[in-house]
């Protein structure tokens, strides 16, 4: 049975497997998905934290039609030990930023963009086969031509958002900083990245003045878009809050009176985990040579967000009201490791897996202004799916186990021997 399940699977995948390619020609428009298309499975969650057993979902060109409560037989992909969800969506990442001669880089450091390039498409790649099938990138120039590439089908990667180059220059003057908003707007920014606090390493003290943040996420309302704020203190996020800036990342000195505020507000809130902290435990002494973080006291530094962020999100987690969303502020090789900081959310977060497991689906759309379009197995919405195996909302490590991935109706990603009970 396993056997004719995954050949038909693998027929699947081969009949889209053009559109998964990178092609050296621009595609006048996107791969077109199969007019119809069913997926049988011992688990249906639909994201929005309903779980139904051997059911069965319907697709027809590209978008859920519906969920039958039976295990279809003559289903076109069947998985009965196999649990089907919406593909996760990540709102924080930067697949420009690469691994480059062992150290940390960006496209268009110093180096030739053609390489570079490939790399961004490899980070994007794992990305996909982790069964990430929207992400936001916070953000960098180059992502527009990722962007273009994965929308017209000539690259296989996940729905990519992204804010440009973000905004972190406090010396300008509040009409020059919507000045930058229009500009990032022109562009084609999907969102506006700003910075409004130092790092982490230097206390997260405030950068931005209250005039500078009201300038510019008023601007970036005027314009349509969500305004996105790199802030670690309490006093930045309160300043943040106040400007009426959407979503607010990191937070690792936040107070509970403040996300408190958040949540009297309506802001989003992305605490990280644990995974940007291991990446650069792992690769501190070559990434940063000679930087503050290959030193000792560098290291003390990471382990201690590593505990604070844990800590943190407990305490958002706890927070009445407060909008979470999740994001993992993947670089380079993190790219493609993000489910790494779903399992701490539960393991060390305190949080129950369903709740994660919609946060990163359902809820990171809404926060995306994407809840009519995606994260959900609901009518209408695109068909980005994920098969793993066994039941995450039981055992949040099936989620580290994706068989298959499918955006838009299109098999992009199908590995069966994670499939195997």
């Amino acid at each position: 049975m396993r056997r004719a399940v995954y050949a038909v699977a693998t027929s699947a995948l081969i009949a889209v497997g053009a559109a998964a390619q990178p092609s050296a020609t621009p595609a006048a428009s996107p791969p077109a998905p199969p007019a119809r298309m069913t997926i049988a499975a011992r688990w249906v969650l639909d994201g929005r934290g309903a779980i139904v057993e051997n059911a069965t979902v319907v697709i027809e060109q590209g978008r859920i039609a519906r969920i039958e409560r039976r295990f279809a037989k003559d289903a076109t992909l069947s998985f009965p030990s196999g649990a089907l969800l919406p593909g996760l969506i990540d709102v924080h990442v930067h697949p420009a930023s690469i691994e480059r001669d062992g150290r940390l880089g960006a496209i268009g450091d110093n180096a030739a963009p053609g390489p570079s390039m490939l790399l961004a498409v490899a980070n994007l790649a794992r990305t996909l086969r982790a069964g990430y099938t929207t992400v936001l990138s916070l953000g960098s120039n180059a992502d527009l031509d990722l962007r273009a590439a994965i929308a017209e089908g000539r690259l296989a990667g996940p729905r990519l958002l992204t804010t440009l180059a973000p905004i972190n220059n406090a010396q300008l003057t509040p009409d020059s900083l919507r000045a930058l908003v229009r500009q990032r707007a022109a562009a084609g920014a999907d969102a506006i990245k700003l910075f409004a606090s130092l790092g982490l390493g230097d206390g997260g003290a405030p950068t931005m003045t209250s005039e500078q943040l009201d300038a510019i996420c008023g601007e970036a309302r005027t314009t349509g878009l969500r305004s996105v704020v790199h802030a670690h203190s309490s006093e930045s996020i309160r300043r943040a809050v106040m400007a009426g800036c959407t979503a607010i990342e990191h937070g690792v000195f936040v107070d509970q009176p403040v996300l408190d505020l958040m949540a009297e507000r309506g802001t989003w809130f992305d605490p990280q985990c644990t995974m940007v902290f291991d990446n650069y435990l792992e690769h501190r002494l070559t990434w940063f040579a000679g930087g503050s973080y290959a030193k000792p006291e560098g290291e003390v530094l990471l382990k201690r967000g590593r505990e604070l962020g844990a800590t943190l999100t407990r305490a958002a987690a706890a927070t009445k009201g407060l909008k979470l969303a999740f994001g993992t502020d993947a670089v380079a090789v993190g790219n493609g490791r993000n489910t790494d900081d779903l399992l701490c959310r539960v393991e060390r977060g305190g949080q129950r897996p369903m709740d994660v497991i919609v946060t990163a689906t359902s809820r990171n759309a809404e926060s995306l202004g994407l809840a009519n379009e995606l994260g959900a197995i609901a009518p209408g919405l695109a068909a980005d799916l994920i098969v793993v195996a066994g039941n995450p909302a039981a055992d949040i490590h099936a989620l580290s186990r994706v068989g298959l991935v499918m955006r838009g109706g299109i098999v992009h990603h199908f590995d069966p021997t994670q499939l195997r009970p």
